[in-house]
């Protein structure tokens, strides 16, 4: 896992434990997002590591919860796309 549960709600400023769930789906929804974009798997997605990938993780868990409703997953790919450029594979 790139990020935790205690990460992410810190990030999101929540205290409480009736979403704990739902943001440990979207940590996983997050760390794939970012693998796909980044063109690997999470696992070396993992691997690789670094303040970039956190961050990337972070922003999209975050970005998933708060627009749960009406998420512009261009919009979001194309924001992960600028954090990942630098471990970013041409291909797969």
């Amino acid at each position: 896992m790139i990020v935790n549960l205690t990460e992410v709600k810190n990030y999101l400023r929540i205290d409480f434990g009736d979403d704990d769930a739902l943001l440990l789906s979207l940590i996983q929804t997050a760390e794939q997002l970012c693998a796909s974009v980044a063109r690997m798997d999470v696992d070396n997605l993992s691997a690789v590591g670094g303040d970039n990938i956190h961050t990337a993780v972070l922003y999209t868990v975050a970005y998933l919860y708060e627009h749960r409703e009406e998420a512009d997953h261009h919009e979001l790919t194309i924001t992960l796309r600028s954090l990942l450029f630098g471990i970013r594979k041409e291909g797969f």
